[in-house]
């Protein structure tokens, strides 16, 4: 259907429905003149008159009516959805995509989304996990989570967890058969439990600073996961030291399980952000869900 024939019939419906070119006119926007020459155009295109007109008075013809009849729901119907999309923008709905590494999404991510999804049942969120920085707009993510130092300068970001630290840790079990590194360059001796990216599929490198030196440090040992869970259960056993964030295994350090070493080659550093592009639009569901993260500390 042409463009002008939509605009037309839309004319037709204001006049049929008002019984007046003057009320009609108000109501679309247009002279009453120029109101009574696209009816007339409308006319001579479809090839029937729609409209009688006298001095006083304006009404639909047969064909008139049989039009007005056909078209007026489906025009109304076109209103209806046209205002209800116009209140989804105060209303939070909607998906949000989130590239995340492991870490965040398990301790900040879940226990906020556990609690804020069943207040806003139209809300849908989806996490993608993995190791790398993704470009999340070439991607289609609406935001990613990383540590403050690794998001681009572009980007706007907001603090959604405290500091973090790493922390070198081992089970009693193990000290008793190694003693305790003193330096990062000590770790040879050990046996080390490693992470192997999932994303990447490399071995991560013990990451350490003192100083103001900075160390990394390629550990060996008879086991590696991609799973930080899995990890801890390995030192718990005994099977090496592990390298890991002090809040993953604060039960453990609390109890006794795990034993911290090389603490003064792990000084704390800026913690996890929320960051999206500056230019980007925030819609209704995304503000709630930035509020439910946003670190107030």
């Amino acid at each position: 259907m042409a463009r002008d024939t939509v605009s037309d019939l839309v004319a037709f419906l204001a006049v049929a429905r008002e019984s007046s070119f003057t009320r009609a006119a108000a109501q679309v926007g247009v002279s009453a003149s120029a109101l009574s020459h696209t009816i007339r155009k409308l006319e001579e295109r479809i090839g029937v008159r729609l409209l009688t007109r006298t001095t006083r008075s304006v009404s639909t013809t047969e064909a008139g009516e049989r039009l007005l009849r056909t078209i007026g729901p489906h025009f109304d119907e076109i209103n209806r959805e046209v205002e209800g999309l116009s209140e989804l923008r105060d209303k939070p709905a909607g998906t949000i995509r989130i590239t995340s590494a492991d870490h965040p999404a398990q301790t900040i991510l879940w226990p906020a989304l556990k609690k804020l999804l069943p207040l806003y049942p139209d809300i849908h969120v989806e996490i993608s996990v993995d190791d790398t920085l993704r470009d999340i707009a070439e991607d289609r993510f609406d935001a990613g989570v990383r540590l403050g130092e690794q998001v681009a300068k572009d980007m706007i970001a907001v603090p959604i967890g405290p500091g973090a630290q790493m922390i070198v840790v081992g089970a009693p079990s193990y000290f008793q058969k190694y003693a305790q590194p003193r330096s990062p360059h000590e770790l040879a001796e050990h046996q080390c439990i490693n992470l192997r990216l999932r994303t990447l599929g490399g071995v991560y490198a013990w990451e350490f600073e003192k100083g103001g030196r900075e160390l990394k440090v390629r550990v060996e040992g008879q086991v590696a996961f991609n799973d930080e869970r899995l990890i801890i259960k390995a030192a718990r056993a005994g099977l090496g030291l592990a390298y890991l964030f002090r809040d993953s295994v604060a039960p453990e350090l609390d109890d006794g399980t795990l034993l911290p070493v090389l603490t003064d080659w792990t000084p704390p550093f800026s913690g996890y952000h929320l960051y999206y592009p500056s230019r980007r639009q925030q819609s209704p569901a995304f503000a709630v869900l930035l509020e439910a993260l946003r670190y107030r500390g």
